[in-house]
This record gives structure tokens, C-alpha cells and sequence, in this order.
């Protein structure tokens, strides 16, 4: 039976329902009421905003988005984000999904954690990102219902300690291969949660890069034609 949450229905056709009972078995109840709710205030946001977009592919987004958490879906050496997003091309792939609404869900999950861009995207791609947004940094909080939330919450609890768990979640995520923080918010979670963690220093890779500019330019800084 279909169910709908603040006035959201959760999509109920045969690959959202596989969608959900892949997620459900991999996940713990933290990762999944997250991904839920996520799925929910990005709707929830969509409406508000008067944007066009397609609720399957968004429900898609938003329970996959985090997958890559997951041992069992995690690469050793790509970004979680993308772990996610490849798990969902291929689950996409596998119900002859075109290439062009892959591509859409691909996005929303590997840009979720990549602020300032997601925004300016299809709507399916801003509103992982702004689910995300509202139920881990609380963007927009106010904007959302009072009754809305709550109803929200109780259909997906949050826990207690919602707010160390799902960083100890991006922390375990990553620990094991902390050259993928570099460039996103991953970042801070080692930084908090990691005390051998050393961030890689942008404007260091610059200035330590293999370009002898100085030599090249005899010595003077005048351009080489």
C-alpha cells in the first residue's frame, strides 16, 4: 500500500519498492531513517519552491545517497558519494532506466556533500542536497512546516544522538581512506574525529607541485612565449 508522509506518498512502483528493500536490508535504522527523511523535506522543498521533478528518481537519490557508508558497497579509494552513486547507476541500469535520468541520480548523490553546486542543477540533483541539508546542518529549518517536521520525525525518528551518530557514520567511511576528504566536508569529520588525520592543504599541492616556474622563466618571473 502506498503511504504518504506530510503530505508527501512515498513512490510505490515495483523499483521503488526494490529500491527500498535493498537499502533497508544493507542499512542500519540510523542510515535509513535519515535517507527516508531526506527524501521527504527534499519533496517536502521541492514543492515549496514550485519545482517540476520526478519523485521516483528523487526517492532513488535520497535512499542511496549514503550506501557508500556501507562496507559492503565501499570502494578503497573513491569518495563514499561516489561509491553511492555507482551503486545506484547500476541498480538503475538493471531496470532500463535512460541513461539521461541515471545521469540525474548519479549527480544528486555524488554532489550531496559538495555545497554551492547541486543548487543550480536539475531539481532531482538540488533536492537530495537540500534534504540532506535540512536533516543533517538544519538549512532551512524554518522554512518547513512545524506540523511537517513532526510528522516527519515520527514517521523516521531521529535518535538522541542523531547529530554524533551520522558523524561517526561519515567518519567510519572514510577513516580507512582519508585522501578522498580532500576538496569536501569530510574533511571536518576527520579533523574532529581522527587525531592522526593531516588535511591536505590546497595552495600547498600548488606550491610543492613539480613546476619549476621560477627556472622556466629565467629566474626573473617574465612570461616564456
Amino acid at each position: 500500500m502506498s503511504q504518504t508522509i506530510a503530505g508527501i506518498a512515498i513512490p510505490d512502483s515495483s523499483l521503488a519498492r526494490a529500491a527500498t528493500d535493498l537499502v533497508r536490508t544493507q542499512e542500519n535504522d540510523l542510515l535509513y531513517n535519515h535517507s527516508r527523511r531526506v527524501f521527504l523535506f527534499g519533496a517536502l522543498s521541492g514543492r515549496r519552491r514550485e519545482l517540476k521533478f520526478d519523485a521516483e528518481l528523487l526517492y532513488v537519490g535520497a535512499m542511496f545517497h549514503d550506501l557508500g557508508l556501507v562496507p559492503a558497497y565501499a570502494s578503497a579509494t573513491e569518495r563514499f558519494e561516489v561509491d553511492g552513486a555507482n551503486v545506484a547507476r547500476d541498480f538503475l541500469a538493471s531496470w532500463k532506466v535512460p541513461e539521461s535520468e541515471i545521469e540525474q541520480v548519479w549527480d544528486a548523490i555524488a554532489l550531496h556533500t559538495t555545497p554551492g553546486i547541486p543548487k543550480h542543477k536539475k531539481p532531482v540533483v538540488a533536492l537530495v542536497t537540500a534534504g540532506v541539508e535540512m536533516d543533517v546542518l538544519g538549512l532551512a529549518y524554518e522554512d518547513f512546516d512545524p506540523a511537517q517536521r513532526e510528522e516527519v520525525v515520527a514517521a523516521h525518528p531521529r535518535e538522541s544522538n542523531f547529530k554524533e551518530a551520522i558523524i561517526d557514520a561519515f567518519a567510519e567511511g572514510t577513516r580507512r581512506k582519508p585522501e578522498t576528504t580532500f576538496g569536501n566536508v569530510k574533511a571536518d569529520v576527520l579533523a574532529l574525529k581522527d587525531p592522526s588525520y593531516r588535511r591536505l592543504n590546497f595552495c600547498s599541492l600548488i606550491l610543492g607541485s613539480a613546476w619549476n616556474d621560477h627556472a622556466r622563466n629565467g629566474g626573473c618571473g617574465a612570461c616564456v612565449a
